[in-house]
Order: structure tokens, then C-alpha cells, then sequence
């Protein structure tokens, strides 16, 4: 059983930066990435970025430029460095791997 906690949430002015954290507790399994997704109330729940047990990173085509994906060396973290903010990117921020997701770190970006 895997446990993901997502962490750096905050509030930050439009142009800021802030770096997310999902740490990663028990038996990852068979899953073999982990991914970042966000979501504002009413709305769906998009991705934003994976990045696999390989170390390949995909980035969704709007934030691309602006956030990174990365991993610790132990494999037991991986961060979102979400730079250049714009008002857009406010939401509940989720990692994922398989089936198992995290609790959501909260991220507003006030213009």
C-alpha cells in the first residue's frame, strides 16, 4: 500500500514561484510513475506533469516552459517547481501514482 503527501502549497503573487513536494510512503507496486494533476472547484481535474521510474518527464503543453518535475535520489520524493506563476494555475494541486492519490496542497496566485 502507497501513501502520497503533497506539501509547499501556498499563496504567492502572480510572477512568483513555489515548489510542491510529494512524498511517497509504502509499497509503490507496479506503478511506475508519478504524476502532478490540479483542480479548481467546478472544474475537471487536469494534468500538469509525470515523470517515471526511468526518469522521463512529460509536461503538459501550458505549463511547459514555466514548471519542472523531479525526483530525489532515493525515489521517496518528487517536487513540481512551478515557476513564473500566472492567476491560472490557482488550484488543488494532487500527485498520483496508479491508484493512490494524495490529500492536495492548495495553490492561489493573486494577480
Amino acid at each position: 500500500q502507497v501513501q502520497l503527501v503533497e506539501s509547499g502549497g501556498g499563496s504567492v503573487e502572480a510572477g512568483g514561484s513555489l515548489r510542491l513536494a510529494c512524498t511517497i510512503s509504502g509499497n509503490l507496486g507496479s506503478a511506475g510513475s508519478i504524476s502532478w494533476h490540479r483542480q479548481v472547484p467546478g472544474k475537471h481535474r487536469e494534468f500538469v506533469a509525470l515523470i517515471n521510474s526511468g526518469g522521463d518527464t512529460t509536461i503538459a503543453t501550458r505549463v511547459k516552459g514555466r514548471f519542472t518535475i523531479s525526483r530525489d535520489n532515493s525515489k521517496r520524493t518528487v517536487y513540481l517547481q512551478m515557476n513564473s506563476l500566472r492567476s491560472e494555475d490557482t488550484g488543488v494541486y494532487y500527485c498520483r501514482a496508479g491508484a493512490a492519490w494524495g490529500q492536495g496542497t492548495q495553490v492561489t496566485v493573486s494577480s
